[in-house]
């Protein structure tokens, strides 16, 4: 799965590198965690793509309220097109999640028990930015409030990530980025064809503080290795 990650850095090497059009203000985040608002890439009106936050935690419009969206943070890749709470966001409205890196933990044994040990992730070139494989809906409450909410599909782990977890996030390549975000008009195989596990040459997985346990904490300190 795909639980927690971070995203820092300067805005305009995040519009850089997702070609993106108009404001946005997010960051830095060191410590994102599931319900909160993320940044996410999407088609704008007129194609371009833009920068939106939406709440992580998808919320089907067939839903009777919010709390479903804080067990659907991520889709697996292999079920997405059918399962029920995913395959109308994946038929429409997809979109790409920016990460610094994300984090994962492995059980380990210390002093006779077993802790989490938590890892962070990220692209072996630092600076760089991860682009999750994501998902978003559109919620309307029965007062007509709207929430748009989002979530991360998974794939299994490369071998960098099978010590740590046997999930990961799908990380899209920068030239499969559009083919992502098409409309509707992209074949379902094309689209299912990318869910895979990214290549493990390009990243690096590191131990972390175990203060990012905690959802609460934020600190820049969280994604030095320890």
């Amino acid at each position: 799965m795909c639980g927690r990650y971070a995203l820092h850095g300067p805005s305009s090497r995040i519009r850089e590198q997702f070609d993106l059009n108009g404001e946005f203000e997010f960051g830095p985040r060191y410590n994102i965690a599931p319900t909160m608002k993320v940044l996410v890439v999407h088609p704008g009106q007129r194609g371009e793509r833009v920068a939106s936050t939406y709440r992580w935690g998808l919320i089907p419009c067939w839903a009777k309220d919010v709390s479903i969206g804080a067990k659907l943070i991520n889709a697996r890749g292999e079920t997405v097109a059918e399962k029920p709470a995913f395959r109308a966001a994946f038929r429409r409205w997809r979109c790409i999640v920016p990460a610094s890196g994300f984090y994962e933990w492995r059980a380990v044994q210390e002093a006779g028990r077993t802790i989490k040990q938590p890892y962070f992730i990220r692209p072996r070139e630092k600076g760089d930015l991860f682009g999750f494989a994501g998902l978003t809906e559109r919620w309307v409450s029965p007062e007509g409030e709207e929430v748009r909410t989002c979530c991360i599909v998974t794939t299994d782990a490369n071998e960098l990530m099978m010590p740590i977890h046997d999930r990961m996030p799908v990380i899209l390549k920068a030239d499969d980025y559009g083919t992502w975000l098409e409309s509707d008009h992209t074949e379902t195989g094309n689209l299912c064809a990318l869910l895979r596990p990214a290549g493990a040459s390009g990243m690096i997985a590191y131990k972390v503080c175990r203060a990012v346990n905690s959802s609460r904490g934020e600190s820049a300190t969280f994604v030095e290795p320890v």
